[in-house]
């Protein structure tokens, strides 16, 4: 039985606009938000093949001949509901960029050097209890144009998607104690007191010796103790 998917908590997400990101300026919406009733298409389709993934869906150091250059890490955690229970068959994306700050794609003219063992994408589906696993390196900070000095910490991009196009959900992780998050304006648009949402924690008990560290981070998908996300 399909369900109506609840609307956002209010004063969690980052808003439309937001007068220090100047992104916001030009893309924002300028009139009210029109509700569209749901039917049956948004609710119940379309269901997408979730396949098995694995390497090197779900580990970016295997995805090509050689291996990337950076600091590799594991990152780790679980997809939950508003009140804690587990999310499973949860399509879980990641993108970031590689280890010098850079992505690898075609509009990314930052003057860092190109990793041709990264390409900063995988994909899992969450299990029976909502976890998800990558491996990956450690992303750098890049300069964006929105001021005359202007940085984003590192950070990994997130996207989850359940059954159907109406549940995606994009975020942004952080990694903790950055001194770029009082200079980033996408960090600052996050209300304070919900900011440490977006920010992961170092795990040592799943840390791997003399191999990775590893760091977790949950997402909470409603409710009060939401992640933040930006749609």
């Amino acid at each position: 039985m399909s369900r109506r998917y609840p609307a956002v908590p209010p004063g969690v997400h980052s808003p439309d606009y937001f007068e220090p990101n100047r992104g916001t300026h030009r893309r924002h919406p300028t009139h009210p938000r029109i509700v569209v009733p749901q039917t049956r298409s948004e609710l119940t389709a379309p269901v997408f093949p979730y396949a098995g993934f694995g390497s090197p869906d779900t580990d970016l150091t295997r995805q090509h001949a050689g291996e990337p250059i950076g600091e590799r890490i594991i990152l780790h955690g679980r997809v939950l509901d508003e009140d804690g229970r587990p999310l499973p068959q949860t399509l879980v994306e990641i993108w970031q960029a590689n280890a010098a700050g850079r992505y690898a794609h075609g509009v990314d003219n930052h003057a860092a050097p190109l990793d041709p063992n990264f390409t900063g994408v995988g994909r899992v589906v969450s299990d029976a209890e909502g976890r998800y696993r990558f491996v990956t390196v450690k992303p750098g900070a890049y300069p964006w144009a929105n001021g005359p000095n202007t940085w984003r910490p590192a950070h990994i991009h997130f996207s989850l998607m359940g059954p159907a196009f109406a549940t995606r959900l994009v975020t942004q992780m952080y990694f903790p104690g950055d001194p770029l998050f009082v200079l980033d304006a996408i960090v600052l648009s996050v209300p304070q007191w919900a900011r440490e949402r977006i920010v992961c924690r170092f795990d040592p008990a799943t840390t791997e010796p003399y191999w990775a560290l590893s760091y977790l981070f949950d997402f909470v998908l409603r409710g009060r103790s939401a992640t933040p996300m930006e749609n």
